[in-house]
């Protein structure tokens, strides 16, 4: 394939992809500083409650993955992101200005509807411009938009907060997806065969690459037998865990901090963004060199077992010293966010184009669900104990489990990948 069609691609749509996706974890990961900065008092907000309602979101985010990825690969990934960004902008901005509780669980709730569908279209839409060996890298520039966001989002939220509140900093935040919706729709093409920037000789290119990687996959018909498969079964059951333990930690991390002595929002701010700086430089390091080598699984799984071991460290040592437990929390949410871009590289290695991305929205909805537990027992422990140590030893739990599914689930990846070969030579004889 030549340079030139890689070159084009990454300057065209990359950035417009990352920023799209920023916008939708800043409006489901501010929840938290507003609930450090205010919210939970002036709306007497019970810590039961204000588990419940940080994890709401993920319920939400679990019903339409799979209708999502379905429609943006039969009609249109750029409609529905366009409208989803116009829906979540609205009600993020909501959040600053409700006085009621009923209706704060009704917004967080729908926040996580309107946002379900745009990481499964998002995949949909890079399979369709990137092939094989940039997919990891592709992958990991979409969800850099999540360490990325949450790092400059923990310190421009703290000063608004201070500055101006928590309801004003939900509408300041809300806004830009809105506008953005818009120019999403001016600069995106759903296909490349459309792409006014592309020679004809470019687009024979690149789908003579794409359609050369569906030629060595076992045909699937349909996303029933698709989900009945092994390594979806798997794969879905690890990201759930997984997910425990990264929204266990993005949406306590400004709680666990500010419980330290001597600590302001504006501190905590500043603090909590140092993970994703780590997480940012993992991202980038892991994707490179898993396309380099074809290699997903050893940058998966050995990732989180470092998490989970870095949770636990951080555990014994408790609050006997806060700068040494906190620099174990910083390899843990490095760790964590790691594998993301080798991870859904693996569903279309394995599946035909036609249920690759349901595939990858039943598994990425399994992960709200594991986001949902983690959001909601991370705090139900923290409140419930006092501490927070519990909390560290459910989520290193919950990683290492999720390590350990990823070996076997991979294992019968590589196993499927040298059967099928072979299965389809022996048809042809």
């Amino acid at each position: 394939m030549k340079q030139t069609i890689a070159k084009q691609r990454w300057i065209r749509l990359i950035p417009i992809v990352f920023i799209t996706y920023s916008l939708a974890y800043l409006d489901r990961a501010n929840y938290a500083f507003g609930a450090a900065g205010g919210m939970a008092e002036d709306l007497g907000v019970t810590p039961g409650i204000s588990s419940l309602l940080g994890s709401l979101f993920f319920l939400g985010y679990f019903f339409f993955q799979v209708p999502g990825a379905h429609y943006a690969e039969k009609k249109s990934a750029k409609v529905l992101i366009f409208w989803s960004l116009i829906g979540w902008g609205a009600l993020a901005t909501a959040t600053g200005m409700v006085s009621n509780i009923n209706l704060l669980i009704v917004i967080r709730f729908m926040l996580g509807v309107v946002e379900s569908a745009v990481m499964p279209a998002m995949l949909v839409f890079l399979s369709h411009w990137f092939t094989k060996a940039e997919r990891s890298r592709a992958n990991t520039f979409l969800i850099l938009g999540n360490p990325v966001t949450v790092l400059w989002m923990s310190i421009v939220s703290g000063y608004l907060l201070e500055a101006y509140g928590w309801r004003w900093m939900f509408i300041i935040e809300g806004l830009p997806a809105i506008i953005w919706a818009f120019i999403w729709w001016k600069l995106v093409i759903d296909e490349p065969k459309d792409a006014k920037w592309l020679s004809a000789r470019d687009k024979a290119d690149l789908y003579a690459e794409l359609e050369k990687e569906q030629q060595g996959i076992k045909p699937v018909k349909n996303y029933g037998e698709a989900f009945r498969s092994p390594t979806v079964i798997l794969l879905s059951l690890q990201y759930a865990l997984w997910s425990v333990g990264v929204y266990g930690f993005v949406m306590w991390l400004p709680s666990i901090i500010k419980a330290a002595p001597n600590m302001d929002i504006v501190k905590t701010g500043w603090l909590s963004s140092v993970p994703y700086i780590l997480a940012v430089v993992l991202m980038l390091t892991a994707s490179h060199f898993s396309d380099k080598m074809q290699n997903r699984r050893l940058f998966v799984w050995p990732f989180l077992l470092i998490g989970a071991i870095a949770f636990y460290g951080s555990y014994l040592i408790g609050t006997s010293n806060f700068w040494l437990s906190f620099v174990l929390l910083v390899i843990a949410g490095g760790a964590m966010y790691a594998p993301y871009g080798p991870f859904f590289a693996i569903i279309p290695e394995i599946l035909p184009r036609n249920v690759a991305g349901g595939a990858m929205a039943l598994i990425n909805s399994m992960g709200a669900l594991g986001s949902f537990a983690g959001a909601y027992l991370v705090g139900y422990l923290n409140g419930a104990t006092g501490g927070f140590g519990a909390s560290y030893v459910f989520m290193a739990g919950s990683l290492l489990i999720s390590a350990i599914l990823t070996i076997i689930a991979t294992k019968n990846k590589r196993k499927e990948n040298i059967e099928s070969p072979s299965k389809l030579r022996a048809s042809a004889l």
